[in-house]
């Protein structure tokens, strides 16, 4: 089907209106993409050729370098996105935590013998446990995937309605994601030390789901922290 100027404005029109922009200025701007239509057609270039194929796409461009897309917080997006990138290396995290902390690995041994007149001897063989390295090491991957993991899922979350305030989020977000990280870090690392020492012996069942919703729950909140120190509340609708 044949691109025409007509149509071509139509489609720009409602890009504009699903985008939130004022009717004057859209009006202004269908005004002055219909001339540009108009000269590029005596110069035997069609709509379809000066627009690219992608109408949307040179719309929505056009409105958001003039200033035009309205800025919204999106405060909820910004937090799920960072939740979902956070999960995985949150998970991972703390199974590294439980293969440093249940001797999982360690090769140290213990024996008890008898002699003839009834003493018991203890022999107590002590060896480094590998676990504890590896877990200091997973935690390090963790924290370098967590960074983009969730800079990527942010950045997308972000893309997807093409939000002009995009850019100095993810410019605030790369400075403050290690912080951020370090401290959703410390927080599952304090819940771990409380469940140890004070919920015993049960302390898998409560530190496992409490310190993973602990350092996303963290993630998230520094994320849309970010969000609102960069996009204004005066200029948010949602």
């Amino acid at each position: 089907m044949t691109l025409t100027v007509e149509d071509a404005i139509h489609q720009a029109t409602e890009v504009w209106r699903r985008l939130g922009i004022e009717p004057g200025a859209a009006d202004e701007m269908a005004e002055e993409l219909a001339a540009d239509l108009t000269a590029a057609a005596f110069d035997g270039r069609s709509p379809a050729d000066y627009i690219g194929g992608d109408i949307e796409a040179l719309a929505t461009s056009w409105a958001v370098e003039r200033g035009l897309v309205p800025e919204h917080r999106r405060l909820k997006e910004t937090a799920f996105a960072a939740a979902t990138g956070a999960a995985l290396p949150a998970l991972a995290a703390l199974l590294f935590w439980w293969m440093g902390t249940s001797h999982l690995f360690d090769p140290s041994s213990e024996s008890l013998t008898t002699t003839l007149d009834g003493h018991v001897l203890r022999d107590v063989r002590k060896f480094p446990d590998p676990g504890v390295p590896l877990m200091w090491v997973g935690w390090v991957a963790c924290l370098a995937t967590a960074f983009f993991f969730v800079r990527r899922a942010v950045a997308e979350s972000l893309q997807r309605p093409l939000d002009p305030a995009r850019d100095a989020t993810m410019r605030a977000l790369t400075k403050a994601l290690p912080v951020i990280l370090v401290a959703a870090a410390l927080l599952g690392w304090a819940i771990g030390v409380f469940g140890a020492y004070v919920v015993g012996y049960f302390q898998l069942l409560f530190t496992i789901p409490i310190a993973l919703v602990g350092m996303i729950g963290a993630v998230a909140a520094g994320a849309a922290w970010v969000r609102h120190r960069t996009c204004p509340a005066a200029t948010a609708t949602g």
